[in-house]
């Protein structure tokens, strides 16, 4: 079962959206203070995009981008839906409560953030020629100077 795609697509969603649940219950349960409640926006944010970036920058090492990216979009998504949707029950609220405004700046933040800790993690990979096809160009590279040159007569 761990090993179908959709397993850690969903694995992947539901950790993302836990960092949310905590988040939120930890400005629900502080004071009404806004600025604490900004730093612990600012916390989970932060958090969503190193997640990704460690996730895309270990799975970029073993598997071609088109193997990992849909797996990673799809979770970072699942887990955007999971947030705007199902996130503001936790804290007693309705997704639309503070008008479609904040709905789709949310949308907009978290889309921002999962995107550059996905890109952030792969370039980090690829600046370190640690990347699926920097390896593999290596390893070309090792296996054709090992042959010998074919000499063709003429």
């Amino acid at each position: 079962m761990r090993q179908q795609r959709w397993f850690r697509i969903a694995v992947l969603a539901v950790v993302l959206f836990a960092i949310n649940v905590v988040a939120r219950l930890v400005i629900r349960l502080s004071s009404e203070d806004q600025s604490g409640q900004g730093i612990a926006s600012i916390v989970m944010f932060v958090a969503i995009a190193v997640i990704l970036a460690g996730l895309t920058f270990v799975r970029s090492q073993r598997q071609a981008p088109s193997d990992w990216l849909p797996e990673v979009g799809f979770g970072a998504l699942g887990g955007m839906a999971l947030t705007v949707l199902l996130g503001p029950l936790v804290s007693g609220h309705g997704p639309f409560a503070n008008g479609a405004g904040d709905f789709f700046a949310q949308i907009w933040l978290y889309s921002a953030c999962a995107i550059a800790g996905t890109v952030i993690g792969y370039w980090t990979a690829v600046m370190l020629g640690r990347d699926y096809r920097s390896r593999a160009l290596k390893a070309y590279t090792e296996a054709r100077k090992v042959r010998p040159r074919r000499v063709v007569g003429r």
